[in-house]
């Protein structure tokens, strides 16, 4: 076996358990790691085996505050449009602009057969309220009446899908920061502990030494002159 450096050993090779010590600092990369899909079952999905090699781009794996941030855009974005293969456009878009391939995917199943209706249905009156079109009574059903609604349809889903992406996009962006702050605050909690006992260990030991030294001057007071 070569020692070529593949996605799938990276990914492995990232999920070593934590010190104690850098438990917290690394909570979010160990959350998304714990959940994300491996690159062996990105790579067994047989709707992105289009894009064969371009799945060894180390960057579609990366697990940063940029990637995952554009990744749940991506994710989030491409599962509100009505349209088929959300997954291939999602992982295009992933690829493009170098954002976390798992999750950019993952986030798509926001739309799927059990929310397919109720999402789009709200997309379709959101575009149809932003028309000024009057919601259709179920009677007088054609192809043009139908060609017509995918307006509202399509209005309404991009306006969600940027919406929502957006909201997303901020979301891992924020939470990210104040993890990052939260790791920060626990390290200088952890050092300035770290320095109070070393402070108390010195003390410690310094007056054990005074003690010593006490006790080695009396000793020496109490012996009768020669």
């Amino acid at each position: 076996m070569d020692g070529k450096i593949t996605p799938a050993r990276m990914y492995r090779g990232s999920q070593t358990l934590p010190t104690p010590a850098s438990r917290c600092e690394f909570m979010p990369k160990r959350i998304f790691r714990k959940y994300l899909p491996t690159p062996e079952r990105i790579r067994q999905t047989k709707s992105l085996s289009f894009l064969g090699e371009v799945l060894s781009d180390p960057n579609l794996w990366h697990i940063n505050r940029r990637s995952l941030a554009g990744a749940a855009f991506i994710g989030i974005f491409s599962g509100l449009l009505p349209i088929p293969l959300q997954m291939g456009l999602a992982a295009l878009l992933a690829v493009r602009f170098h954002c976390n391939l798992p999750l950019s995917v993952m986030l798509v199943w926001i739309s799927n057969p059990v929310t397919y209706v109720p999402i789009f249905y709200f997309t379709y009156r959101i575009g149809a309220w932003l028309l000024g079109m009057p919601p259709h009574s179920g009677e007088g059903i054609t192809v043009a009446w139908f060609v017509e609604q995918l307006i509202p349809l399509w209005v309404g889903s991009l306006l969600c899908a940027f919406l929502f992406g957006g909201l997303a996009y901020l979301a891992v962006k924020v939470s990210w920061r104040l993890a990052v702050i939260r790791s920060w605050n626990l390290r200088a909690h952890r050092r300035v502990r770290a320095e109070r006992r070393e402070a108390r260990q010195e003390a410690k030991e310094y007056a054990k030494e005074e003690a010593k030294r006490e006790a080695d001057e009396a000793r020496d007071d109490s012996k009768p002159p020669q």
